[in-house]
């Protein structure tokens, strides 16, 4: 997976959107780690919403 957190972001939301119901389906059909994913992402200020089934960006 890319280190860079932007396209990570894109990736993953892509994916939760096409293809999988949840973000833990998508890492374990991956093989990823979903702590890894979501504290990345929260560092640039995205949140997991698994009503939405994407990450979010939460204002601070």
């Amino acid at each position: 997976m890319t280190s860079d957190p932007n396209i990570l972001l894109s990736v993953i939301n892509t994916g939760l959107r096409d293809e999988y119901s949840s973000l833990t389906d998508l890492c374990l059909s991956k093989g990823l780690q979903e702590e890894s994913i979501v504290e990345t992402l929260k560092g640039i200020g995205y949140e997991y919403s698994s009503e939405l089934n994407r990450f979010i960006y939460k204002d601070k």
